[in-house]
């Protein structure tokens, strides 16, 4: 059988689709298996065994054309979209494939979850009710990136050009995206410098950091800002103690080193975006997680203080 799994963005979501894809390519043992996505993600399914990762440009309408001759050239037997946004919608309802699952209870998908998504549980729970719905087990929360041995090897003469080969450090993310500005939690120089009392600090981040991080190195802790691309940051984040992030991307990629990752949130719903097998991690300023979309409400980063932080990290003997 030919299978077509459908993944194009955005990298939080692709991190989270990544237990449910292996938990797929587990159940099509004896199958042809293809992954559709776009080349910003090629590089985070290269190493996974047995999976034929192709790439595409998503927009433009002549990328869409080139995508649906592609299904149709390939006389795929099944489609999973673990996207199932308009653009895959569209790819599986001409891709002339007869058995299509998905996230919505509609055409085109004739496998689905039986009720309608409106938010109200995290993004992997609802790719686990699309598989299950097909017949495949529901995969564990863990997210699941296998790191090649060259990348291993860069880490490891990174981290002793930085003399942290055999000490004990935290990683620590103030940035974000400029266009949430909101999402930064303002008081991560203070926390820096109480973590430094025990810990190595190592600031991480990419573009859109670069500034940001300059400063906050120059009172305490390492520039690590662009040192790694995803699989590297994955494999660095296994060589430190634990991680605090704001709600962004980096914290996505370090749940996938299987350390402590601590998500600071104030105004994006927590229960819906955090990392995933990190739900214990989060922090918030009212402690109220919403059940919900419709009972949460956005909350001021800033309020979140220093102590409440640090209390978390000592409750969890990290520091």
């Amino acid at each position: 059988m030919k299978i077509l799994i459908i993944k194009l963005g955005a990298l939080g979501d692709v991190i989270i689709s990544t237990a449910v894809v292996k938990k797929i390519l587990e159940h099509h043992q004896q199958d042809e298996i293809s992954l559709l996505t776009t080349p910003a993600y090629k590089n985070l399914f290269s190493n996974f065994e047995n999976l034929n990762v192709i790439v595409f440009e998503r927009k433009g309408f002549i990328n869409t054309i080139k995508v649906i001759s592609w299904i149709r050239r390939n006389k795929f037997e099944r489609i999973y979209d673990l996207q199932s946004n308009d653009r895959s919608t569209i790819y599986c309802a001409l891709s002339g494939v007869a058995y299509r699952a998905g996230n919505h209870p509609r055409f085109p998908y004739h496998v689905h979850p039986e009720k309608k998504y409106i938010g109200e549980c995290h993004s992997f729970e609802r790719l686990n009710q699309i598989i299950t719905s097909a017949g495949i087990q529901a995969a564990t929360p863990l997210p699941y990136l296998p790191i090649p041995e060259t990348v291993t090897k860069e880490v490891s003469t990174w981290l002793d050009k930085h003399g942290l080969s055999k000490k004990s450090f935290a990683i620590l993310h103030a940035g974000s995206s400029p266009l949430h500005l909101k999402k930064r939690w303002p008081h991560f120089p203070e926390l820096a410098k109480r973590i430094n009392q025990a810990l190595e600090i190592v600031w991480i981040g990419g573009n859109d950091d670069i500034e940001l991080n300059e400063r906050l190195s120059k009172e305490t802790g390492i520039n690590a800002t662009g040192a790694f691309n995803i699989l590297g940051l994955a494999e660095f984040g296994k060589r430190a103690k634990f991680a605090v992030t704001n709600d962004s991307a980096p914290m996505h990629i370090l749940s996938c080193s299987q350390i402590p990752v601590f998500g600071i949130f104030g105004p994006t719903y927590p229960r819906r975006t955090h990392a995933l097998g990190q739900l214990q991690n989060i922090i918030t300023a009212s402690d109220d997680i919403a059940s919900n979309d419709e009972s949460f409400k956005p909350e001021d980063i800033s309020k979140i203080s220093v102590e409440k932080v640090l209390n978390k990290l000592k409750h969890q003997g990290l520091i």
